[in-house]
């Protein structure tokens, strides 16, 4: 990929347009954000994946969160639709791999909340739903705790 296409995808993330790229996957930090390079070489780019909370690394749940992303994707080549960019920088995007979208895998798998829009749950509540009943991953703890509480009661766990 050329360093124009590259400064397309940016500027189309920028300004809020939907933009679609194949990616590679280059590094899983938690849950819901990793990095990707254009599939044809080019900088890395660091997305929180759109429409769930992972547990924070330092959580109970956030390691495992990780592992299951990376093992996933690691090193794999997704599709990334670029929706916007949050308060820490980050493209905000859907990723896909193989036609699956990831942030519904994590949900599906108990690895992840939907993430809530005011009063709404979210566009993976279904999914959350249905892993909460099969008590997968985070949903087998009764007490586990949605990464914006425990942001609000501990902070982030990176200073």
């Amino acid at each position: 990929m050329t360093a124009l296409k590259i400064a397309i995808f940016l500027i189309a993330a920028t300004a809020h347009s939907a933009w679609a790229e194949s990616m590679k996957v280059t590094h899983i930090t938690d849950g819901d954000t990793l990095w990707v390079r254009p599939a044809g070489g080019g900088k890395p780019v660091k997305l929180r994946l759109a429409g769930i909370d992972a547990p924070e690394i330092c959580q109970a749940g956030g390691r495992a969160a990780r592992v299951a992303l990376a093992s996933r994707v690691a090193r794999r080549t997704v599709v990334v639709t670029t929706h916007r960019h949050d308060d820490y920088g980050r493209a905000v995007a859907t990723v896909h791999l193989d036609g699956e979208d990831m942030a519904g895998w994590m949900v599906a798998q108990g690895h992840a909340w939907s993430d809530r829009y005011g009063r709404e749950g979210g566009p993976y509540l279904k999914l959350q739903g249905r892993a909460r009943s099969a008590q997968r991953g985070l949903f087998a703890d009764p007490q586990a705790l949605p990464p914006r509480l425990f942001r609000k009661r501990h902070g982030s766990c990176h200073p």
